[in-house]
C-alpha cells in the first residue's frame, strides 16, 4: 500500500490545519492509500545553520539531532507523497515548517535529490489573507527538489471559520486532490 505522509506545520494541534489534514487524510484512506498525519508545528525547531556538514557526509540527515527534524525527514523518505500543510503566519508559513523547509531541502539537495519523484501536494488554512504566498512558499519545496505537484480544482486554501472545519466547497476541492494524488501515485507505480 501506498503511503501518504501530511504535516501538519500549525503549532494548534487540533485546529483548522489538523482538521483539514484530517478531512484530506480521510479521502485518501478511502482511496486505498495509507496515511499518516504528522504534527510538527509547536515543537521547537531550530532552522538551519547553512553548515553543509548533510552534503559532505551525505547521511540523508541533518547533523543537528537535537529536535524532531530528523524524525521527519525520515517519514518524507519513506512516504510515497508528502503534504505540507500550514497556517498562515504574518503572510507566510509558521517559523517551524520554514526549518523544515529549509533543513530537509538542503539535505534531500545535498544527498542526490532524495525525495525526487515523490508527489507533493500543499495545504493551507488562512483568516483573511496571505494564503497564497504560504501556497507558493510550500510548493517551492517541491519544485526545488524535483517532486511533481499534486493538482486540484483549485488553490488548497482554507479559509478558517468558526467550527475550524473545511466547508463543502473547501471538501470538494481536497476530495479533488486526494484523486489526483492517487492518479499520480498510480501513474508512477502503476498499482
Amino acid at each position: 500500500m501506498k503511503k501518504v505522509l501530511l504535516i501538519n506545520g500549525s503549532p494548534n494541534s487540533t485546529g483548522s490545519t489538523y482538521n483539514a489534514l484530517s478531512v484530506l487524510s480521510r479521502f485518501l484512506h478511502n482511496k486505498g492509500l495509507e496515511t499518516e498525519v504528522f504534527q510538527l508545528g509547536g515543537n521547537l525547531i531550530r532552522g538551519c545553520q547553512a553548515c553543509g556538514v548533510c552534503r559532505k557526509i551525505r547521511n540523508r540527515r541533518c547533523v543537528y539531532n537535537d529536535d524532531i527534524i530528523n524524525i521527519t525527514i525520515e517519514k518524507m523518505e519513506v512516504a510515497d507523497a508528502i503534504i505540507f500543510a500550514s497556517p498562515t503566519y504574518f503572510g507566510n508559513v509558521t517559523a517551524e515548517m520554514k526549518a523544515l523547509i529549509d533543513r530537509a531541502g538542503y539535505v534531500g539537495r545535498g544527498n542526490q535529490y532524495m525525495f525526487g519523484g515523490k508527489v507533493g501536494a500543499a495545504v493551507v488554512t488562512m483568516g483573511h489573507a496571505g494564503g497564497v504566498t504560504v501556497y507558493n512558499s510550500l510548493n517551492l519545496f517541491f519544485t526545488t527538489n524535483n517532486m511533481p505537484i499534486a493538482p486540484s480544482t483549485y488553490w488548497n486554501i482554507i479559509v478558517t471559520n468558526p467550527d475550524k472545519m473545511p466547508t463543502e466547497v473547501e471538501k470538494a476541492t481536497l476530495d479533488n486532490l486526494a484523486t489526483n494524488i492517487v492518479e499520480m501515485l498510480r501513474y508512477k507505480y502503476e498499482f
